[in-house]
């Protein structure tokens, strides 16, 4: 029985591959397991149907053969327990790549995410740019300290993993910003992984909802 998981109907990201249901798909192509994608508005995120998957009304989630899981992290980690090719099959290797996992999503996302849901909702705020300054230079030392540790090695560890499917999905958050090129390593780095062909199935996969999404849209508006 294949897995299914849930992805926005109309995602905020406008097909750039940033939702979070883009690394359970990236995980799921890694390790060839087919799957099946139950699209939510974000109306049907805050019924009490999806909230017994996901307690906060988010995606994704993941079900398969009774079990439910939620946080984007966590479905990664279970995918990557159940089939081989996301983490090294022996310690210490294996418990690396598990805490890089983690890195990705306590350590070096949050910095990244703070900066650009401020730079939504506080724009216009008279002290944003004391702000923005502020959240800029955290990302910095955050790029400057796993630049510093990736080096140049292809991998954050010895072989792709977990870790590097997940930090490579939070470093494309800085997309546009410049911040990531500063370090060539950095900038290979997601350059790599996003040209293995798991990512780019992944990728198109949840393009397509983005594409479907505004070709209805497109067929209602008057001409």
């Amino acid at each position: 029985m294949k897995p299914t998981i849930t992805a926005f109907r109309n995602s905020p990201d406008r097909g750039k591959g940033l939702a979070r249901d883009m690394r359970v798909r990236w995980a799921l192509e890694e390790v060839g397991q087919a799957y099946d994608v139950r699209l939510q508005t974000f109306e049907e995120l805050k019924q009490p149907a999806h909230r017994r998957l996901q307690p906060f009304g988010q995606i994704p989630t993941y079900e398969e053969d009774g079990l439910t899981v939620f946080e984007s992290g966590a479905i990664v980690l279970h995918i990557a327990q159940q089939h081989p090719g996301l983490l090294p099959a022996e310690d210490p290797a294996r418990i690396r790549a598990i805490s890089w996992m983690f890195a990705a999503l306590n350590t070096v996302e949050p910095p990244i995410f703070e900066r650009s849901i401020a730079a939504i909702v506080e724009r216009k705020e008279v002290w944003y740019a004391q702000r923005a300054a502020l959240l800029d230079e955290r990302v910095r030392t955050k790029l400057v300290e796993l630049s510093q540790y990736l080096g140049d090695s292809a991998w954050l560890e010895e072989d792709f993993s977990a870790g590097d499917l997940l930090m490579i999905t939070v470093l494309l958050r800085l997309q546009g910003s410049g911040m990531v090129e500063v370090h060539s390593n950095l900038a290979a780095f997601v350059a790599r992984g996003v040209a293995r062909p798991a990512y780019q199935r992944a990728f198109a996969a949840q393009r397509a909802v983005f594409e479907q999404s505004t070709s209805g849209q497109d067929a209602q508006s008057p001409k």
